[in-house]
């Protein structure tokens, strides 16, 4: 699946992962190939997420938004 983090001023990760875990208002949550569709806030924490080669990476964010679909997870920071 994809994932691309952007924020006002530049895109912060875009690529190919296996799984992002998220921040998100009402608890932390997983993402997962083929997940159903949703759109959920996110609060201050870690976007943590594995890439195709099984490296583990971590960006914080103050909060956002996140769109899931068709296998693109699209998260808006701030």
């Amino acid at each position: 699946m994809t994932l691309k983090i952007i924020s006002a001023d530049a895109v912060l990760y875009s690529g190919s992962v296996s799984s992002v875990t998220l921040p998100g208002s009402m608890g932390e949550f997983t993402v997962l190939r083929n997940h159903a569709s949703l759109l959920a806030t996110l609060s201050a924490g870690n976007i943590r997420y594995t890439d195709e080669g099984g490296a583990e990476e971590s960006t914080p964010v103050s909060g956002g938004i996140v769109d899931v679909d068709n296998n693109v997870v699209s998260v808006c920071v701030y």
